[in-house]
């Protein structure tokens, strides 16, 4: 998951499928709010509505942060949801500001995580000093999931490794905040993946 999910690509190669149907819908300032992909193999719908992916992304919103602006983009949050036969994969995102410091945002969010089972944290692949490497469910630090999404850019996802994270969860099954200091405040980001699972899963449950 270290690459890029670019939606632009992804539409690219679904296009040329027979029978294949797209519809969009906008929202009251007329920008892309939803867009449904649909054909013979299969669909994907990317959704950039606040409130909406705030409802499903199963973590609370830090008290006074504020959805990070970049640019003309008012959306800060991204649900992208894909179905082709046994391969599933979702991921909805939503990144923010807050006034406070990290260590404030990071206590918030390693209760809030808490619901989910054994919470990590992580700096790239390994696991920051005193925290425990593994999770109950097998998730690690040096599984290859570790992402923030940023939306500033139109009709795509930036996928990629954020400097420090807390995770929760299994390697098909994750809740992930990841933070950092900015401006004398502090920048997050909230994720939540549902991944095709290799089986480990199982293995752990087992």
């Amino acid at each position: 998951m270290h690459a890029r999910i670019r939606l632009i690509a992804v539409t690219a190669l679904l296009l040329p499928l027979a029978g294949c149907f797209i519809q969009t819908k906008k929202d009251a300032k007329g920008n892309e709010s939803k867009v449904d992909i649909q054909t013979p193999l299969g669909g994907m719908s990317v959704k950039t509505d606040n409130a909406a992916v705030s409802a499903k992304l199963g973590l609370p919103v830090y008290p006074g942060a504020m959805p990070e602006k970049k640019k003309d983009d008012d959306q800060n949050s991204a649900d992208v949801n894909m179905n082709f036969g046994p391969f599933h994969l979702r991921v909805l995102a939503q990144s923010y500001v807050s006034t406070d410091s990290p260590d404030k945002v990071r206590a918030f969010y390693q209760k809030a995580l808490e619901q989910y089972g054994d919470v990590i944290e992580c700096q790239g692949k390994h696991p920051v000093n005193g925290s425990p490497s593994r999770t109950a469910q097998g998730l690690t630090c040096d599984s290859d999931n570790h992402i923030a999404v940023n939306s500033d850019e139109k009709n795509k996802i930036n996928v990629k490794v954020n400097q420090t994270e807390l995770k929760a969860g299994s390697k098909s099954r994750q809740h992930i905040v990841g933070y950092e200091a900015r401006d004398g405040g502090t920048k997050f980001g909230l994720v939540a993946l549902e991944l095709p699972s290799d089986g480990d899963d199982a293995k752990q449950a087992n």
